[in-house]
């Protein structure tokens, strides 16, 4: 991508707002390296990479990456054999260090089945180095001090030195006071050229004996080593040179522990700074309330509810920006400051961050297209030091551009033609834009000549486009209105500033009859475009009440259906009771009737005779639509009755146990020390309440889930109040489904924190926890994670 284009559009003003949102010095490097690319491969990856981060900035608050300072220096230094300060071995530990927290932080989203495109990639290419990062950690703090664990010597000489430090204050302690205080300037013990001193009045100089190693300004002051203690302080001296030696011997020593791990712990760095960009572009996408843009295949740039990324969004006008699909020529015309310029720096602009891998301010559903190149004329470039006019510096920008460009190429023209006579300059500019077209590049061009708006309505693949003007208060609305070409309204306005009918109307007299009937096209699609949206917004009110009432439609005819489906059944069922008994009868006169048969009573029967009749009978019952009905029969089976179910008995009102079933309609019920046989229709079974709470309890963990926040912020808070509002905090948390949450108690004395830690401890639906990252609160704050 060429620089001129990065420059005329602002791309880096865009690149500064993301530096707040860095911690690391790599990944300031990183970013200041960050340009747009031509290849799809490799800005699809960048997109995901912020898809990504956007995913983790909501899940978790971010890509855990801290404060790290450039550690390539020091890398570079050990590589030809120089020894590192404690500073320089506690950034390159804080590094290490890092690395592993995040390796971490990824493998636990991997275990919980967090889905990401990209992230996971980059963490493989970590090499963990974990007993040289505990070495390096127990070695040397932050702040760059060498430990006492860092060797066992070093620990001794540091006892040493305290014990003999402790002596030697003894020793002066025991000067200072009693009588020797009257011969002090103070009754203090200080320190000159490191050794343990007192404050001696002048004229009290030989009291003490020993060495002056100062003076006050005034001289009335001597700063007296006393010879009781020059001894103590030689061999305090001997062990402090003993401890710097030592310090000297282990920072070579970690040093060379570095050496052949340094292109690893400068990859782990590079990567880290790779998260660190990534962590901005997902915070500045969230500041922005920007989305990642899908890309198109065909290049058919489509951006919804674009806004300029360097105005500010309580004054930017959104526009819909569409080129590529059903057209690759965009005709701006219209008044100065009606937006024009601004709308032509918005499409570039977004372009350019689009395929640096940046979210852009637009709607859900935006797509971008992948340009080799995009090239820009805007503004007043007129070079004095070339003796150039503002048309000849124009006209030599449009010339290199037209040389360069190609089907992948998109061209910005701001007031294409202008600074020389009206008729050549749209000629020309008619000119150009054949020139770009026959390259089949992408052009979005501004301009206030009308003969451009033929152009735009008679060329193909070209559309006449332009800022809205509200003649009513005089003033831009800002609104791009694509397929209306722009007016000059001059005369609407000067009719409202007052001026003359008349004047009006010779005006109009005046002016060409081509240039009237232009206008005239112009106001009959300005009106077409309002009574359209007009017709759109009423036919979508329809369209709101239809699939309303539908809806009601359909939940009535629901219920109709489940209405009669049970009344249905309530009459089966009678029936099939009235048809039983007739069946209980009519076996009772068939057994009878073969008794008296057998008994040669009766006339002989027939057996066929017999079983007809039976069957003829049992024709009667009606089939139970549950048979027919897999639903039903399901939902019928899941409610059955089976042992061990709680149930209730309806005429007795008491609740029992199924203990087994004796007979077709009849079970055993244990209630208390009881045990009846029940009729199945007496029987209630207790589950259904419990499933219909869990309904109820579900309903409304769905209502209520985007109701909790996922921090609570306890700070201020009295010990009780924090505590019980921690109690409430969690219920809500766990009903709202949320995987982990954090509480933040800030360390103030550490009371509130550990009650906090006491009441997780004992919560049953705690999992784990633990206090937050350094870059996220520290122990001020505690991650909670829930089973």
């Amino acid at each position: 991508m060429n620089a001129r284009i990065l420059q005329t559009l602002e791309f880096q003003q865009v690149k500064n707002q993301l530096k707040p949102f860095l911690t690391t010095a790599q990944g300031h490097l990183a970013l200041t390296d960050l340009v747009p690319s031509n290849k799809k491969e490799k800005v699809q990856q960048r997109l995901l990479e912020t898809e990504d981060s956007l995913h983790v900035l909501r899940l978790r608050g971010g890509i855990p990456v801290p404060k790290l300072e450039n550690i390539v220096p020091h890398l570079k230094r050990i590589e030809i054999g120089a020894d590192l300060n404690g500073i320089e071995v506690a950034q390159i530990a804080r590094v290490l260090s890092s690395t592993k927290e995040v390796h971490d932080f990824f493998e636990e989203l991997q275990e919980n089945d967090i889905e990401l495109y990209r992230l996971y990639d980059w963490v493989e290419q970590f090499v963990v180095l974990p007993e040289l990062t505990k070495k390096m950690s127990v070695s040397v703090d932050e702040d760059g001090r060498v430990t006492d664990e860092a060797s066992p010597e070093l620990k001794a000489i540091r006892q040493a030195i305290r014990r003999m430090e402790q002596a030697i204050r003894e020793s002066l302690d025991q000067l200072v006071r009693g009588n020797n205080a009257k011969y002090l300037s103070d009754a203090l013990v200080t320190m000159r050229n490191d050794r343990y001193v007192l404050p001696v009045k002048q004229e009290y100089r030989s009291i003490f004996g020993g060495v002056v190693h100062d003076q006050s300004a005034s001289g009335q002051t001597l700063f007296i080593e006393p010879k009781q203690i020059v001894e103590l302080n030689n061999r305090l001296r001997q062990q402090q040179i003993a401890e710097k030696n030592e310090i000297s011997r282990i920072l070579s020593e970690l040093s060379a522990l570095l050496v052949p791990h340094r292109r690893e712990i400068l990859h782990n760095s590079y990567i880290l700074g790779q998260f660190d960009v990534m962590n901005a572009k997902a915070r500045y996408g969230k500041m922005m309330h920007a989305v990642v843009p899908g890309i198109s295949e065909e290049n058919n740039v489509q951006l919804l509810k674009a806004r300029h990324p360097l105005i500010d969004s309580s004054v930017v006008v959104a526009n819909d920006i569409f080129i590529g699909e059903s057209y690759q020529a965009i005709v701006i015309t219209g008044p100065n400051t009606g937006g024009k310029t601004i709308t032509l720096k918005t499409l570039g602009l977004l372009q350019l961050m689009a395929q640096t891998g940046f979210p852009i301010p637009v709607e859900e559903e935006s797509q971008i297209g992948i340009f080799n190149e995009i090239f820009a004329d805007i503004g007043d470039e007129q070079s004095i030091e070339q003796n150039l006019s503002t048309f000849s510096s124009h006209m030599t920008n449009i010339v290199s551009i037209l040389e360069k460009i190609d089907e992948k190429s998109l061209v910005l023209f701001d007031e294409l033609g202008a600074g020389t006579d009206p008729q050549e300059g749209a000629a020309l500019a008619i000119a150009i834009l054949d020139a770009v077209g026959s390259k089949s590049a992408y052009v979005m061009a501004t301009t206030h000549y009308p003969e451009l708006k033929l152009y735009g309505y008679n060329r193909a693949n070209t559309i006449n486009a332009s800022m809205e003007f509200d003649v009513d208060t005089l003033s831009p609305t800002y609104r791009l209105l694509i397929g209306v070409p722009g007016r000059s309204n001059a005369f609407e306005i000067a009719k409202r500033l007052g001026l003359s009918q008349d004047i009006i109307e010779e005006a109009k007299q005046i002016m060409s009859g081509e240039s009237q009937d232009l206008n005239e096209m112009i106001a009959d699609l300005e009106n077409q475009r309002k009574m359209t949206e007009t017709e759109f917004l009423e036919l979508r009110q329809q369209l709101n009440e239809s699939d309303k009432l539908q809806k009601e439609l359909t939940k009535a005819t629901d219920l109709f259906y489940q209405e009669r489906e049970a009344e249905m059944a309530k009459a089966r069922k009678k029936a099939n009771e009235l048809v039983a008994h007739a069946q209980e009868e009519s076996e009772r006169i068939i057994k009878e009737l073969r008794q008296m048969q057998l008994e040669g009573s009766a006339k002989p029967i027939k057996e066929h005779q017999l079983i007809a009749a039976r069957t003829a009978m049992a024709d009667l019952h009606q089939e139970d639509l549950l048979k027919k009905n897999k639903v039903l029969r399901k939902a019928k089976t899941a409610k059955a009755l089976k042992p061990g179910d709680e149930v209730k008995v309806t005429s007795y009102g008491q609740r029992g146990e199924l203990l087994k079933k004796v007979g077709n309609q009849q079970w055993q019920v244990q209630m208390g020390i009881l045990k009846m046989t029940i009729d199945e229709s007496d029987i209630e079974p207790i589950a259904t309440a419990k499933e219909a709470t869990k309904r109820i309890v579900h309903t409304v963990r769905s209502q209520d889930a985007t109701h909790v926040s996922p921090q609570l912020d306890l700070r201020g808070k009295r010990y009780e109040e924090a505590l019980a509002e921690v109690d409430q905090y969690l219920d809500a948390a766990i009903l709202a489904n949320y995987p982990q949450v954090t509480i933040v108690h800030g360390k103030g004395t550490g009371a509130l924190r550990q009650g906090i830690i006491n009441y997780l401890k004992n919560h049953r639906s705690v999992k784990h926890f633990e206090f937050a990252p350094a870059n996220q609160g520290g122990n001020g704050a505690t991650i909670v994670q829930f089973k």
